[in-house]
């Protein structure tokens, strides 16, 4: 499967200069990052949430675990919980399962991203496919998307 013409449209539209990188089929984030030779801080994977029965975008680098007890406070939610495999698939029918962009703004998704991403020159993320990621600025990614910014991740103690 081809990135999605709707991606690409959005990042033309907006005139937001992309990179796209070529990988061999890797379906993690941190598999992505080893294909395309960056560190896992420099690739972003989203987490799709429900949200008190709204579906809500969460990226966060790579090596990551998404803190769910954080993104429910911020979000001031009663239930949270991780979207099922068949919510992705209606969610995203121009995508791979689990393959989506951080781009809500092009799924009707509001999207909030880790601190520890916002420091970062460039963002590359999921392109629809298991074998290609996009890569832009950050600034363009935070003009285009608008995400809302709070410590939701951590790296796993080992």
């Amino acid at each position: 499967m081809p990135i999605s013409e709707s991606v690409t449209q959005l990042l033309k539209s907006s005139g937001i200069p992309y990179e796209v990188l070529k990988h061999p089929e890797a379906f993690t984030a941190q598999e992505v990052a080893a294909t395309v030779h960056v560190t896992g801080k420099e690739v972003a994977k989203t987490v799709v949430v429900n949200a008190d029965e709204k579906f809500v975008m969460a990226v966060i680098p790579a090596p990551h675990k998404l803190e769910l007890k954080s993104l429910k406070e911020l979000l001031g939610a009663k239930e949270i919980r991780l979207a099922k495999e068949e919510e992705l698939t209606t969610l995203f029918p121009d995508c791979e399962v689990g393959a989506m962009p951080p781009l809500g703004n092009l799924y009707d998704m509001p999207v909030f991203i880790s601190s520890a991403l916002k420091e970062r020159k460039e963002i590359i993320f999921n392109a629809c496919t298991h074998t290609e990621v996009l890569k832009i600025s950050y600034a363009d990614f935070e003009k285009l998307v608008q995400p809302k910014t709070g410590e939701i991740s951590r790296l796993p103690s080992v």
